[in-house]
């Protein structure tokens, strides 16, 4: 009896499945397989291994039952497996590990059993899909993409690429500009992710990598990689800073994204509802790229403080506002493109602030060492900050200063040193009174002045400093310029190794 029943219009439906969902014609035929499967086990039983074929050339469906062949003895499983010694009289020769392959009559599907195999069908080729989809835009991270907008959900926009969908997020919407069911819109693709729902794409016209590649479908020389993006900033609708650099000597990066006439910027600015762009070349050197970034404002002078990366910016007075920029915005887009902190003033106050730290300066030595003010001054101006440069100055180069000789710097270094020990003696003494215990003077690097400060917030043992924070020390010492971080927690780390000592001799006792 032939166990077989052909079906050429599977392969066709399967092919048409193919077509419209862009997916293999043989994961369709699995899934029709697997469908048949379960319609099976639901009719000969569920504990059965019943499996089915399709013919990929016939359309014929067979349905057979396989039950595995195992050693005497080692049967777990009686619907699914058969001792050794039975299976060779049905099949002499058959091995342990193969199968006896049992045809079974096809099937008719009733009602119930067509819509469960419609619907196994239906999961199967979604999963399919979604697995096609994460795949083809998985890699697809950093393009743009065109869409039509299909619904939207409280501002969030639900984009039908074509073959797939993607989410337009209302944060990720330039503020002001509205999409309507069936309009056209352009994006950036910042992430693709595979859920438990399906692949999720996530589009953005906000990301400042949308931008650069908006330039790089303007401008040639950026797409041939003869100009490259170094950087971009942007406050989304209304103003962006790029920073960009030319790896030909003969092109100016600047001119060539500008275009003629201001043709290429512009095509950018309108796509993006009329975004203010500010192109700048970008330098390796921190001060000219942030004097460049601050355009249009002109800079007078730049401070760097490499080591906390914030740099101070000296401007005109007349060129305060407009470095500054409107609540702030171009000297934070700078900020941003630079990855610099930047603080900004104008002559006038620098001038202010450095006459102040002079007179603040000029008033410390004039005190401490008990000279005039001129001779203050001159140390102030040589660049001496503390009493303590004096003391490890050598002396030929405090005499080279012009009005000093030798006799001078003696006498100045003396004062110096007699001013540090007594100041240290009162700091000493005052820690002393606030209880600062013998243990923590012997500590280094503390000084007089930081023992006093630690006393005055309640810090006098041991105990006491290895139950702060690197941070807590820092802060009670007057911040980093006082004591580094690494520092900070050596120190914290030598008043615990006595909690440790204890630790190490009771076991030693054990």
């Amino acid at each position: 009896m032939d166990m077989a029943i052909v079906r050429p219009e599977l392969l066709q439906v399967a092919d048409a499945v193919a077509r419209e969902k862009s997916i293999d014609r043989e994961e369709v035929l699995e899934a029709m397989e697997q469908a048949i499967t379960k319609a099976g086990r639901a009719k000969y039983g569920h504990e059965k291994d019943i499996r089915a074929h399709i013919d990929r050339k016939t359309g014929e469906v067979r349905l057979s039952r396989w039950t595995e062949v195992v050693e005497d003895g080692a049967v777990e499983n009686e619907a699914t497996q058969m001792p050794l010694s039975v299976a060779q009289k049905i099949k002499p020769g058959i091995k342990v590990g193969e199968f006896i392959i049992d045809p079974l009559p096809p099937i008719d599907f009733g009602r119930i059993a067509a819509q469960t195999a419609k619907q196994v069908i239906v999961q199967r080729v979604r999963e399919y899909e979604r697995k096609r989809q994460y795949n083809e835009y998985k890699d697809r991270v950093g393009e743009i993409v065109n869409g039509i907008v299909k619904r939207t959900e409280y501002g969030n926009l639900l984009v039908d690429l074509g073959r797939a969908e993607a989410l337009l997020r209302r944060d990720e919407l330039i503020p002001r500009e509205t999409y309507r069911n069936g309009d056209r819109v352009r994006a950036y693709i910042y992430d693709v992710r595979e859920e438990a729902r399906g692949p999720q794409i996530f589009l953005s016209r906000t990301h400042p990598n949308f931008l650069a590649r908006l330039f790089a479908q303007e401008v040639p020389e950026i797409y041939d990689g003869i100009i490259e993006i170094k950087a971009v900033a942007r406050d989304p609708g209304s103003r962006a800073k790029m920073a960009v650099l030319s790896h030909d000597s003969s092109i100016d990066p600047v001119g060539a994204c500008v275009g003629m006439r201001g043709s290429r910027v512009q095509a950018v600015v309108q796509e993006l509802q009329g975004e203010k762009i500010d192109i700048i070349p970008w330098s390796a050197d921190p001060a000219t790229f942030v004097v460049n970034a601050l355009a249009p404002a002109e800079v007078s002078k730049v401070v760097l403080d490499e080591e906390n990366r914030r740099i101070e910016v000296v401007v005109p007075d007349d060129q305060l506002s407009l470095a500054i920029g409107r609540r702030g915005q171009n000297v934070r887009l700078a900020s941003q493109l630079t990855r610099w902190d930047i603080d900004i003033l104008t002559e006038a106050e620098e001038s202010e602030r450095r006459q102040e730290e002079f007179r603040r300066r000029s008033a410390l030595f004039v005190e401490a060492l008990d000279v005039d003010d001129v001779i203050a001054g001159l140390l102030v101006t040589e660049g001496f900050t503390s009493v303590e440069d004096l003391v490890l100055v050598p002396d030929e180069e405090l005499a080279g200063i012009e009005g000093f000789d030798e006799s001078i710097a003696a006498e100045l270094k003396r004062r110096a040193e007699e001013f540090i020990a007594r100041r240290d003696a009162e700091l000493s003494e005052k820690a002393k009174e606030l209880g600062v215990s013998d243990e923590l003077t012997s500590i280094h690097p503390f000084t007089p002045a930081m023992l006093v400060a630690l006393g005055e917030k309640g810090v006098k043992t041991l105990d006491d400093l290895a139950d702060l924070a690197s941070d807590e020390l820092i802060e009670i010492l007057g911040g980093e310029e006082a004591m580094d971080l690494e520092t900070a927690n050596t120190v914290i780390m030598a008043a615990r190794a006595h909690w440790f000592e204890g630790e190490g001799q009771a076991q030693a006792q054990g």
